[in-house]
């Protein structure tokens, strides 16, 4: 099973989300700067691991060995912080690791161990000073001060960085427009480090070295979950030859990606090539870290601070239509805001100005040509909500009739929420308003199935199916589908015993 995330519904902000473009920017710049050369070195990595181990449990058997001053370095730490496990490592009954291991304890002599001791040294420098991986990468055995910020811009595919990239982008943009973008980036960073740091806590002495924003882009998602639970996010699947799409609540599908995290580095520890605790430690801080913007009011804070500068910074034209609308010229406001919307459709503010403008002056189909606009604009930005919410307020101001392509995408939108019953009800008035229009036969035809298959009312179906089978509108392409939804609903009604010819 393949699941992908698409969009939200949120996909519009205030303001250019700077911070999110310049660290994707960052990430895409360093893959290929060092793609090729991590490639490269990537290949080593089980010989220099190999070669580390040996020497960790030549230092443990042999205390009495000089190792080399970088070897020290990583040796005494790991002695001083991991007591139990170097005792254990250091034990003669210990089984070996390997066949290097079960050799060199059959030597005796001092002189030979030192030799060793040298060698792996040696090789461990090389490792260190002329390794990029081991510089930048983190290591949780002996991380470095910046590894702690460089692996996050590290990746060692396009796969892997374009899935961080995509997540980065979806989760980000929506937090940096509300978070503004001194917090977002300081956030994003310090999540970094944090997940890196967890990463190691459960994998200490590890020599494995982790890079990927991934820890990062966990803390975002575990923010947008806390800052946006309700949010609706469409998702794409792919079951064997079963492909499609559907919508969830944030609430509903980022827990379920924490605990298969949980689950996933509980169960694979450090032999899975996923930095799974990474992630959980990257999601929890997301979710404590947007609590603590939240419950503090900073966020508030910041969100009116934008606020003010978008205010300032707004379209002439739309400044334009407020200075006459203050100067009580309203007729020179809604020319100004239509000749906006002409040459702008897309914009939202002019359309909302243009509403509230022929409401003040008593023209009802004024506000409601806005409102329609308005109604067309959320739904081409797939913002369901807001354009029902468009819909209701067309109809409070004495509004009838939407577009028929209009209304017939508000159905569709009741539908995906699986709000059948009001669907249907949509579906209904839309067909009997247009009954010439194609739009009304594609809405009996889906008031038919949705009668049928999610409501379990096979008259309604019926008579839905059949409706639409009289319909003047050609529908040559579609009988077979009416058909077969007439013989479907009438054989439900046999079954049930219900049905009279």
């Amino acid at each position: 099973m393949f699941l992908l995330p698409l969009r939200h519904e949120n996909m519009q902000g205030r303001r250019w989300p700077l911070v999110t473009f310049a660290l994707i920017a960052l990430n895409v710049v360093a893959f290929l700067a060092t793609h090729w050369t991590i490639e490269a070195q990537d290949a080593q990595v089980p010989e220099r691991v190999e070669a580390v181990k040996h020497l960790i449990i030549l230092a443990a058997t042999h205390p009495e060995l000089k190792p080399g001053e970088d070897a020290r370095h990583l040796i005494e730490p790991l002695a001083s912080k991991y007591p139990d496990e170097w005792k254990q490592l250091s034990s003669p009954d210990r089984k070996p690791e390997d066949e290097w291991d079960a050799h060199i304890r059959q030597v005796d002599d001092p002189v030979v161990l030192q030799e060793e001791m040298n060698h792996l040294s040696q090789k461990f420098q090389d490792s260190q000073r002329n390794t990029f991986l081991a510089r930048y990468a983190f290591v949780p055995a002996h991380p470095t001060v910046i590894s702690y910020l460089t692996c996050n811009f590290l990746h060692v595919g396009w796969l892997h960085l374009i899935g961080n990239m995509w997540f980065l982008w979806l989760a980000g943009f929506i937090l940096e427009d509300h978070w503004g973008r001194a917090i977002y980036a300081i956030f994003y960073l310090l999540a970094g480090a944090v997940a890196a740091q967890i990463h190691a806590w459960f994998n200490p002495g590890s020599l494995v070295p982790m890079l990927g924003a991934s820890g990062a882009v966990a803390a975002l998602m575990g923010a947008f979950l806390v800052r946006f639970p309700k949010l609706r996010i469409e998702m794409f699947y792919w079951i064997f030859i079963v492909r499609g799409r559907f919508k969830a609540p944030a609430l509903w599908l980022l827990p379920l990606w924490g605990l298969m995290e949980l689950f996933y580095g509980s169960v694979s520890r450090s032999s899975s090539g996923v930095a799974h605790w990474a992630h959980v430690g990257g999601f929890a801080f997301g979710m404590l870290g947007a609590l603590v913007l939240s419950r503090s009011g900073l966020e508030h804070r910041v969100s009116s601070a934008i606020e003010e500068q978008v205010a300032w910074t707004a379209d002439p034209a739309i400044i334009g239509a407020t200075e006459a609308m203050d100067k009580g010229n309203p007729e020179e406001a809604i020319r100004k805001l239509e000749e906006h919307v002409a040459a702008k459709p897309d914009s939202a503010d002019a359309l909302v100005l243009l509403q509230q403008l022929h409401w003040r002056q008593g023209n009802p189909a004024g506000h409601q040509d806005a409102t329609v606009k308005l109604c067309q604009l959320h739904l081409k930005k797939q913002e369901g909500e807001a354009a029902w919410q468009d819909y209701e307020e067309f109809q409070k101001t004495g509004g009838e009739l939407l577009p028929a392509s209009t209304w017939l995408e508000l159905c569709r939108v009741l539908e995906s929420q699986q709000n059948f019953e009001r669907a249907v009800t949509e579906y209904d008035k839309l067909a009997r308003a247009y009954p010439k229009d194609r739009q009304s036969l594609l809405a009996l035809m889906a008031a038919g199935r949705l009668s049928q298959k999610n409501l379990g009312r096979p008259r309604e179906a019926l008579d839905f199916y059949r409706a639409a089978s009289a319909s003047s509108v050609p529908h040559l392409d579609w009988e077979s589908n009416i058909q077969a939804g007439i013989k479907e609903a009438t054989a439900t009604l046999r079954e049930s015993a219900v049905y009279k010819e």
